[in-house]
């Protein structure tokens, strides 16, 4: 018998909403009101992208089916990004990887900003040779491609998967969404979930971590049992703001949140390291000699000069976070801090440097959400 999947909350986790398209579902990480408010075709792209979101089922199948259809965004000039990964998870273990292939292609030239779109086929990734047991199946869609889900089958019933532990909602840039890891998987916070044992609810948005109202009244709405947000990357690399804007509005995004989980634990991270933004602000731009030479990196182009007068660098975010933390710890004891040097720091730099200059690779991942695991999980604020 072939049992069809339904593409339904229930079965398509790590999503706020399931966007009905002609092919089939589209899964999205912010609902369309926040969207609108945005405006932002950055955010509209990143947020499409399925970076936590899984297809979770209970059933005795040996084989599971994916029929979808990919997007993705490459850059003219640039390397090509790897194709993205599809990751089985079985009784909580990665048991089978496939990689992405066709769908549809939007090439940008990053001088002139124009797209050229590429079409291309449906892809089909089939699972065979599952234990012939009752187990929970988890399919882990692409963090950095946009993949619509046409139609998702097994060759015995399903039922819904039970919660694998408490829920984690966590917000943060691409480094959260996972920015060159090698697999959904293998993003630092689906590492640490895993370790933690709890459900990850992925807020990272690559360029877009930039303490918005919605993204806080979104956090405020979202049922969770813990909480976590990393911020300060994009605040730097898009020059945004100064710090008299940005210490009222983490009081804000932090208010806001408090409103509908006053009692939650939140966790509120510091800047990992990363050397160009470290006393350096914005605007981030792209290493034009990279790019001559064939390879994809970032530069910061501030003034040092300027930060005495209020521009934003990873340092001063640091400073100020901290201070704010402990002046609202006062009054919240639910509320923690974490320095992000702890998960990777300058040492750690030196060691594994950022291959673009910005994001860690797929090994720095792994090591960065083992130390949050030990740090949080394991002997911190979400200990259980």
């Amino acid at each position: 018998m072939t049992a069809v999947v339904p593409l339904t909350p229930a079965f398509v986790r790590g999503a706020l909403r399931l966007e009905p398209t002609a092919r089939g579902v589209a899964p999205h990480r912010l609902p369309a009101w926040a969207l609108a408010q945005a405006a932002d075709p950055q955010l509209s792209m990143v947020e499409a992208q399925g970076a936590g979101v899984r297809i979770a089922l209970r059933t005795a199948a040996t084989s599971v089916t994916l029929t979808a259809h990919r997007t993705r965004v490459t850059y003219a000039g640039a390397p090509a990004r790897p194709d993205g990964s599809i990751d089985l998870v079985v009784d909580g273990e990665v048991v089978r990887r496939t990689r992405t292939s066709g769908g549809t292609t939007t090439e940008l030239d990053m001088v002139t900003g124009q797209p050229t779109v590429i079409p291309g086929d449906d892809l089909v990734a089939t699972f065979d040779g599952l234990p012939a047991r009752v187990k929970d199946v988890e399919i882990w869609l692409p963090h950095n491609e946009t993949l619509e889900i046409i139609e998702v089958t097994a060759d015995a019933p399903v039922a819904e998967a039970p919660l694998v532990g408490r829920r984690w909602l966590h917000h943060g840039s691409s480094i959260s969404q996972g920015s060159n890891a090698a697999r959904p998987t293998g993003t630092w916070p689906a590492v640490a979930a895993r370790l933690g044992g709890v459900e990850l609810h992925n807020l990272g948005f690559g360029g877009a971590a930039l303490l918005d109202p919605f993204v806080a009244r979104v956090m405020r709405d979202t049922p969770a049992d813990l909480l976590s947000v990393a911020l300060g990357i994009n605040l730097v690399n898009s020059d945004l703001m100064r710090l008299r804007a940005f210490r009222a509005g983490l009081h804000g995004f932090l208010d806001t949140i408090r409103d509908g989980h006053p009692s939650t634990p939140l966790l509120v991270v510091t800047p990992l390291h990363c050397r160009i933004h470290e006393a350096t602000p914005g605007p981030g731009a792209f290493d034009t000699e990279a790019i001559a030479e064939g390879r994809l990196a970032f530069m910061a182009t501030g003034d040092p000069a300027e930060v005495p007068a209020g521009r934003l660098t990873l340092e001063s975010i640091r400073t100020e976070t901290t201070r704010l933390v402990a002046e609202r710890q006062t009054t919240d004891p639910h509320l923690f801090l974490l320095d992000g040097l702890t998960l990777y720091g300058a040492a750690d730099e030196a060691a594994h440097p950022l291959r673009d200059a910005l994001h860690p690779d797929a090994e720095t991942h792994r090591f960065i959400g083992e130390r949050f695991a030990q740090h949080v999980f394991t002997h911190g604020p979400f200990t259980s």
